[in-house]
Parts: C-alpha cells; structure tokens; sequence
C-alpha cells in the first residue's frame, strides 16, 4: 500500500526536534513492503494547502498521523495542538477518502477522546510499529478492524526495536534548523515521578537497544546527513542499570566522538563515567531536577535530594558539560516557605542554565491526577484533553507568577517564563550557529560556537 505519515507536530520549544517516531514507522511499513512518505507540518510551515498538494500527488491508500503533544505544557504561555490535528483530518477529507489513522505519544495519552475530538477513522494506542503493520497488512485486503481503537499489552523487545528511516528532505530541514539529530537507545522509565507519563506509555522496565545498532546509526548520521550534533532522546540516559555505558562504550571503540546531549536524572554520575561520555562527545546535559526543595522533591515522587542536584551540578561544571535545569514550582507540598527556598536553591546553582516552570500538567492516569482528585482540584469524569494545572491549594496563583517574576526577571540563566528566551535562540538557529544554544546562556562560560558552512 502507499501509505502517507504525517508528522503533526509544530512544538520548537526549546529546539526543533526530528520526528523520530514517524520514521521509525515508515522503517517499520517499509520493511513490510509497503511504500511510506512522510510529510512534516513544520517543515511545511503549518501549510495545510501544501499538505493538500502532496496528498494529491501522491496518492495515498492511507494516511496516519503523529501527534507527538496534546499541548505545550506551559501554563504561562499555553498552546493546544489537537486542533490542528483536527484541522489536517478536516483537509485530508476535503481531497482524499482514505482512512486516517493517529498514533504518537500524545495520542497514547488520551486516546478515545483525541480520536473523538480529531474525527480519524482508527487510532494505535502505544508502540505502533508491529501494531501498524498488521493494521496496514489487513487494510491491503480490505480488511479493517471493528473496534477504532487498537492496542496492545505486549511491547517490542529492545532488539526488536529498529532504526529509524530518516527521510532526507526532512533531515535537511532539522539540521537547518539546529543541526540537531535524533537516535532512541531505550524505551521504559523505572522512576516513579508522580506527574510523568513516560512509564505509562513506555512501560517501567528498561528495554535497551542494541548498542551496536545504536551506534550504526550514529555513524550514518554523522558520515551521510553531516549532523554535527546528537540529541539522545530517552525518557533518563543515564539508567541505573548502566545501559547507555555500552552505548558510550561502543561509541569510543569505533572512535566516534560527535557532540550530543540528552536528559539526564541528577543521580549516577561519577568522574568515570562522565570522562567516558565526554570522550564520545558529550558536551551538555540536561537535568530533570523537577522541584528546588527536598519537600518538594519528596512529594514529586523524586528519590533525590537537592544536594544531590548540586552535587551533579558540580560534577559536571567540573568536566566542562554545560548544565541546564528544569524546575517546577506550584507542585503538590509546595508552600510560601518552600517556593523562597527553592528560588534561593536555584540561585545557588553554578555555572548552568535553569528552565522554570509554574504549575504541572496533569495527565490521565498519573499520580499527580489522582491527588489532584483528592484535593478537589480535578473532577474524577474530567477528561483532561484541555490543559488543566496542578498548583498546590497552599498557594496562590498570581502570588505565584509574581514571585517568581520578580525573582528571576534580572538573572539571564534563570528563564522564566521557560520559553522567554526562544526567540533570541532561534535567531542564532537561523543565522547557522548549531546545538541547543542554551548553554550560551551559562555566566562565565566561553562557548564558542561555529556556524554552519552551509548556513548563509
């Protein structure tokens, strides 16, 4: 079958990022014989003519769509993006009477009432590679499932998770825009932070990749698409199993040593690893911190303290990896008390970048949903497809947002609102400077960044 996947993501917060997913599905189809073209709507500026004009060329006996974010989860500057999956389905009718099918993380979340709310014919819930062939094998036959829903409990082995078809116009476009290249190593979390939903959606054992398969792809990024720069996108890098060491360890036997960063937890890293992971390229980090207070960071769910938050911090000033910091205030615990004291935790951090947020999403079947239940600050039938934010009831929103305005309206590394420098970023991006940019931001550091040769 030919089958067009479209990408319907348009998120370029903190940097645009390649639609990994959807390439993976296309090597997955593509195996199977089947012939894929994937279409990004960011790379065709949220043009829905243009995607109109390549569904009529192409033709397609069936669409997909990714839907990476249901929203932006950012409570000071709030963006919802399943209506524009609703509006490609709305312009996929207009010029084609194939059936449409959505997948994608944010679909997993809330899946009945996306598919619901969007009108698609069909929708996968969770992994969709094997999940995709069959539905695509028995559409070949004329053979559709009766229940729109379709899902699995079993998951892919990590050997059985494959690389991804990078498609090539769309490689030029993220490189362009960053110089940024995505590679998975794993799937699964086996933290239990209340608010997150990656161990719903990924499962809460580790399933590693190959490393040897992992690194393949990192060679052909590097020699073929000349990415200058890798973003390893798991949920936490570095696992508590040690599985991204053999990765690493794979990177420095063949002798690859390429800029990349990922996220990292603040617990784990020691002098050892960190020098392995710095021979094979690693040059920024970035910190799921979460919360600026050991109360806070207790009631997250996190089993670290802040000292080890400084500790990590330290570790990596150290080896010269610039560090950011992802900070959420308003989380269940949170008081007065604990809001000064974590601002003053986060002042007190060195030579890194901190990215801070007011409120939590909170997602369906989560924790912090749960709580936020108990606490009357969710309705048990609320849907949560519209963003709704837990703030602890101990505080007061606009207090909130003033404080922490106040706080940090005058410290260049501390941004907050978390998107408040973006555009200043993306100028850079534009003008060829390469990476995550950020750690620009770091006081006292000595970045020196190289423009792309191409970028003119």
């Amino acid at each position: 079958m030919k089958i067009l996947l479209i990408s319907s993501n348009i998120a370029m917060t903190p940097y645009p990022i390649y639609p990994l997913g959807v390439s993976m599905i296309t090597a997955a189809l593509t195996a199977s014989g089947h012939e894929v073209r994937q279409f990004d709507f960011l790379q065709q500026k949220n043009s829905m003519d243009a995607l109109g004009q390549d569904i009529k060329r192409f033709g397609p006996e069936l669409i997909g769509i990714s839907v990476r974010n249901i929203d932006n989860v950012n409570l000071m500057n709030e963006q919802y993006y399943i209506e524009i999956v609703k509006n490609i389905v709305k312009k996929i009718r207009e010029v084609s009477n194939v059936k449409v099918i959505l997948g994608g993380a944010g679909f997993s979340l809330i899946p009945d009432l996306i598919l619901k709310e969007t009108g698609a014919d069909y929708g996968i819930i969770g992994e969709g590679e094997s999940l995709i062939v069959n539905f695509v094998n028995n559409a070949a036959k004329g053979i559709y499932p009766k229940k729109r829903l379709i899902m699995s409990k079993a998951r892919l082995s990590g050997i059985k998770i494959t690389s991804a078809k990078y498609d090539e116009q769309l490689m030029e476009y993220y490189l362009h825009s960053g110089n940024i290249a995505s590679i998975q190593t794993k799937r699964g979390c086996t933290h239990k932070c209340v608010y997150c939903s990656y161990p719903i959606l990924e499962g809460s054992k580790i399933r590693q990749r190959d490393p040897g398969s992992v690194v393949d792809d990192i060679e052909l990024l590097d020699n073929r698409y000349n990415a200058k720069y890798i973003f390893f996108v798991d949920s936490v890098f570095n696992d508590d199993k040690g599985a991204y060491l053999e990765v690493i360890k794979e990177m420095i036997r063949r002798k690859i040593n390429i800029p990349w960063t990922g996220f990292f937890k603040p617990q784990g890293l020691n002098d050892e690893n960190i020098k392995l992971m710095k021979q094979s390229g690693l040059v920024a980090a970035e910190i799921g911190s979460d919360a600026a207070c050991d109360v806070t960071l207790q009631k997250l769910g996190k089993g670290f303290s802040f000292h080890n938050i400084v500790e990590c911090n330290n570790l990596l000033v150290k080896h010269g990896i610039a560090a950011s910091h992802y900070f959420m205030f308003g989380g269940p615990g949170e008081t007065k008390q604990t809001v000064f004291e974590g601002i003053e935790n986060i002042k007190s951090l060195k030579s890194c970048v901190a990215f801070i947020f007011m409120g939590i999403r909170i997602l369906p079947n989560t924790s912090l949903a749960r709580i936020a239940i108990k606490e009357n600050i969710l309705s048990s039938d609320e849907g949560m497809l519209k963003p709704i934010y837990y703030i602890s009831p101990s505080i007061d929103k606009d207090w909130l947002e003033k404080t922490l305005t106040e706080s940090f309206s005058k410290i260049r590394h501390c941004i907050f609102p978390p998107d408040a420098a973006d555009n200043s970023l993306r100028v850079l991006h534009k003008l060829g400077y390469s990476g995550t940019l950020w750690d620009l931001l770091i006081p006292g550091k000595n970045t020196t960044r190289k423009r792309r040769h191409a970028a003119k």
